[in-house]
Order: structure tokens, then sequence, then C-alpha cells
């Protein structure tokens, strides 16, 4: 296992996803806890979620729109303030150098010490966690960790015409692992965890079961990390990168 950055080390954080609510379900109240100790987070998602929602009669093409206002509105719940969007159609992304140059791009303007990116791996156990997207998104975000944003040699537009220096991101946070081994208590901030994703009305407004569904799963995460009965913990699965 690898040892975990003290968060007094870190400075920013860029959160990688494919989809709108995608960091709300997997990292939301990690991410208050973060902002609320001084930490700079921002968030990249790479699709506008244009294939989502639960409307048939909602115009498709006021989607994109729609999803990401949901988001910021997310975002601010659990202090984030810059949130970037790349515009990929939703269901259909692929981990393209196309792909691994504007993670790249994102994460040389960001600069950030750690990375939280989706699982490239298919979660068996969890089986919405690895949406394709997901999926691509991790493979994509992960070779550009390593070793794109860091190489001043891999897409040298980037530095050339953009002036983008190298970064090298420290430590990279994985969600939807199918082999987590880091839990975070998240017991005091989960009411902001669920205050982001009902942000996301467009995903929710017909779930009504959603908090309960919530603790469920992160009152199992708990138990994994050993913690009391009662409190609540999101999973990753950390890397070393630098």
């Amino acid at each position: 296992m690898a040892d975990v950055l003290d968060d007094a080390d870190i400075a920013r954080i860029l959160a990688i996803t494919a989809h709108p609510d995608d960091v709300d379900f997997g990292a939301a109240a990690t991410i208050a806890a973060w902002t609320d100790a001084g930490i700079e987070v921002t968030y990249c998602v790479v699709t506008d979620g244009d294939a989502g929602g639960q409307d048939e009669d909602f115009p498709r093409a006021e989607m994109p729109a729609l999803r990401r206002a949901e988001q910021v509105a997310a975002a601010k719940c659990v202090g984030v303030q810059d949130v970037r969007f790349l515009g990929y159609p939703d269901g259909r992304v692929e981990a393209t150098l196309d792909l691994r140059r504007d993670l790249a791009r994102v994460i040389r303007q960001v600069r950030p010490d750690r990375v939280v990116c989706p699982s490239p791996e298919r979660n068996y156990a969890r089986i919405p966690a690895s949406h394709p997207d997901h999926r691509a998104v991790g493979s994509a975000a992960l070779d550009a960790v390593y070793p794109d944003a860091r190489n001043p040699f891999a897409f040298p537009e980037l530095r050339d015409r953009e002036g983008l220096a190298p970064w090298t991101v420290r430590e990279v946070w994985i969600a939807g692992s199918p082999s987590p081994a880091h839990f975070v208590d998240v017991t005091a901030t989960f009411p902001r965890k669920i205050a982001a994703l009902r942000a996301h009305e467009s995903q929710i407004a017909q779930v009504d079961d959603l908090e309960d569904r919530l603790r469920g799963w992160l009152s199992r995460n708990a138990d994994l990390a050993g913690l009391p009965e009662g409190h609540l913990a999101e999973a990753f699965q950390v890397l070393e990168t630098a």
C-alpha cells in the first residue's frame, strides 16, 4: 500500500471525472473536508453528461447546459469554485491521444499535488462504477499524469505554443477502484455530499432512497476501515506517482 501524503502538504487537487455527478458520488464528502482545510480543488469533467437525465421529454439539445449548471451548483456545496468541462460526447469516450493531451493540458494549468480520477479497471462488485466512460477517463488520466504532463517532450505544443511547463503530480487517488485500501472518515461532511448530489436534479429526482443508499455504501466502507459503528467513509486506491 502506498504511503499517503499528509493533507497539510497538499496545496492543490485536481479531480478528473467522466460525467457531471461522478465526483459527487465518489468523493464529494472527502473534497468538502479538503476545501475546509484550505486546499484548492479544481474539477475537470470530460463530458457534459448529454446522454443522461430521466425525462425523455426534456430537449436533448438543452441537456449539456443543464448538467453543466448542476455540476457547478454541486461543486459549490463542497467548496469548489473552479469547474472545467472538456465537452467530449457522453457514452463515447475513449482513451485517445487527444484526451490524454487535453488532460495533460489541464494538469499543467492547475499544477496539482494530487489527482483524483476514476478507475480504469472493471469493478465486478459494483458495475455502475465501471461505465466505459469512467474506465476510459481513468486510463487517460493516469497516462496524462505519467508520462504526459511531466514529460517536456510529450505533446510539445503544450509547452511551445501554450507556454505550459511540465508538471509532476505527486499522488493519485482512484475512486471506484475494485481494490481500495485507503478510507476517509466523512461522517462530518456527509450532509454536504448529499446536498451536492441533490443539485443534480435531472439525475436523481426519481431516486427516493438516495441518502439511505449512500449511507449503506459508506457504512460498508467504514466497516472495512475499522471505524466505529455509525461512521461513514469514502474509499480510494492511492498511487505514488512522483
